[in-house]
């Protein structure tokens, strides 16, 4: 079996002269092990492989997959490529990237946990199930238990110049458990995503888990009132994964931001600097290069409050013109399709403010801990939004009394200009991560 980079060069060497060919090449196992009531309720295996070709010939781009693919079997690939293209109409801004140094980040990687066995990860969806039910006695349910882990390998060539690969271990626990008391049931739910499953701890994601689920026993609905606001890392991420859409360039093009003529304005508090870094091993989004083979490295949208820009691929930075570069972001879902722009570490940075120095600075306000609706619930456009919520009253520098069914109204750049305060407690979910985040002043209605 010829390995990934053999299948890619295969690919570009299949070029005629006058064509522009890009070839990607990935493969992945996945395992996935739930459990309930004390035994193994599913255990998943995945594998996939596959080759996926961009071929553009006089602004015409085509596109074919072939998986699992002989040497040749891609370059038959190509010319399904090349047929392909021949029936699309010709856009200018069709190029491929020319090939840069990238850094290799050789910790992507982690042998160990590639070899786990499967028995030890069915064993520690066990286990966590276990502690989930054991720890409290109003925590008797289990909705999910789960543990999982990938081992994946990435490889690209195109006529470009560009030829790399790499290698990249990562592993998640999910909880999500059920606390009852006479007829009320409250869900709480945590979840971790590690470069290892030795990383991940379980334990501490079963106990806040259970917490989320008990401290909102007994929540009542709020009165309507403007008062001081701290989102935790959960409810931030939320807001996060809106702001991300609205930074895409592929949507700036196509009027879908509302920061399309933002650009150079101050938009938001001088604590809010928002970047995007696919070369930090703490989020799950790390990668050496992107989907185009650009290297990865740090792009700040927001600096101290002013827009700097947005994410861009090869092709948004052709359209978008005035000398715009790929920031390096070009991502793919697999090889079965062709990259668009998305995220890699989205992430608020870091302040400098614990989170119980952000309780006290919101006395007498709100710490909300879970939102629904938010990506439904905002206008790309206008930034408007109206979300419901739940969380805690802040009472004496602590969380006091569990509130429900409450919704928070704004627009995104009156909430970003509000910011007062940013905690030191930077975490991800998934490739978006953020620390607690203190809004000076918003409507909280009961509903």
């Amino acid at each position: 079996m010829a390995d990934l980079g053999e299948l890619v060069r295969a690919a570009v060497e299949t070029a005629e002269a006058d064509e522009a060919v890009e070839a990607y090449a990935e493969e992945s196992r996945q395992t996935e092990a739930r459990a309930l009531r004390g035994e193994v309720e599913g255990l998943e295996f995945a594998e996939s492989r596959g080759v996926g070709v961009r071929l553009i010939r006089d602004g015409r781009l085509g596109y074919a997959y072939a998986a699992d693919p002989s040497i040749e079997e891609v370059r038959s690939a190509v010319a399904r490529a090349r047929e392909n293209a021949a029936l699309t109409e010709p856009d200018e801004f069709n190029v491929l990237p020319s090939a840069e140094p990238i850094t290799p980040i050789p910790a992507l990687f982690r042998e160990d946990s590639a070899e786990v066995a499967t028995a030890d990860k069915v064993q520690m969806a066990l286990d966590l199930e276990r502690r989930l039910v054991t720890t409290d006695p109003r925590v008797t349910k289990v909705d999910l238990a789960q543990v999982g882990d990938a081992v994946s390998r990435a490889a690209i060539a195109s006529t470009a110049g560009v030829d790399a690969e790499y290698a990249r271990t990562d592993a998640w626990v999910v909880a999500v458990t059920l606390a009852v008391e006479g007829e009320e049931t409250q869900t709480g739910f945590s979840y971790r995503i590690a470069r290892a499953l030795d990383e991940l701890g379980p334990d501490a994601i079963a106990d806040e888990a259970i917490d989320r689920a008990v401290r909102m026993l007994g929540a009542t609905k709020p009165v309507t009132a403007k008062v001081p606001v701290v989102l935790d890392q959960f409810a931030a991420e939320e807001f996060l994964g809106v702001l991300a859409a609205a930074l895409n360039a592929e949507n700036v093009l196509k009027g879908r931001s509302l920061f399309a003529e933002m650009v150079g304005r101050e938009v938001g508090s001088e604590l809010f600097t928002l970047v995007d870094d696919g070369t930090i091993l703490d989020g799950p989004g790390a990668a050496p290069f992107d989907g185009e083979g650009v290297p990865s490295g740090r792009t700040e949208l927001f600096t101290a409050g002013r827009l700097n820009g947005f994410l861009h691929d090869t092709y948004t930075a052709a359209r978008m013109g005035g000398g715009q570069r790929s920031t390096g972001n070009a991502k793919r879902g697999s090889y079965k399709g062709s990259p668009g722009v998305g995220t890699s570490n989205f992430y608020l940075d870091n302040g400098s403010t614990t989170f119980d120095e952000l309780l006290r600075q919101a006395e007498g306000g709100v710490l909300i801990a879970e939102v629904s609706g938010v990506h439904s619930g905002a206008n790309p456009i206008s930034g408007e939004f109206s979300v419901g919520a739940t969380g805690l009253r802040i009472e004496g520098g602590g969380l006091g009394e569990p509130l429900r069914e409450m919704t928070i109204a704004s627009t995104l750049p009156q909430m970003l200009a509000g910011i007062t305060g940013v905690g030191d407690d930077l975490r991800f979910f998934s490739s978006v991560g953020t620390p607690s985040v203190l809004i000076g002043e918003m409507t909280l209605a009961g509903v």
